[in-house]
């Protein structure tokens, strides 16, 4: 009888995502020095961007009159998040292929 312990979910689900990612041709190697350093320049300033954005959104609710403008600020700024994630998740998406 071997020693092995039974695989968890997470060992399972991981080993499959690795074995997809094999099959679709995505190589996985570790990031150099330079590349985790520029990932989490990329993060801070995106982090920044959202926080900044979240300082405009307050103060445009509060000078808000009415229910509608409410949900348009609302609405701009949930489309302004998703965006900036979007540019971030693509900017990290170029420094891992380097």
């Amino acid at each position: 009888m071997s020693d092995e312990r039974p695989k968890t979910a997470f060992e399972v689900a991981m080993e499959r995502l690795r074995r997809q990612d094999a099959e679709a041709g995505n190589d996985e190697r570790p990031l150099s020095d330079e590349q985790k350093a520029a990932i989490a320049e990329a993060r801070q300033i995106y982090e920044a961007r959202v926080a900044e954005r979240e300082i405009l959104h307050q103060a445009s609710l509060r000078k808000a009159g009415t229910h509608d403008e409410i949900e348009r600020l609302n609405e701009e700024f949930r489309r302004d998040k998703e965006r900036l994630a979007s540019d971030r998740d693509r900017k990290l998406s170029e420094i891992r292929k380097g």
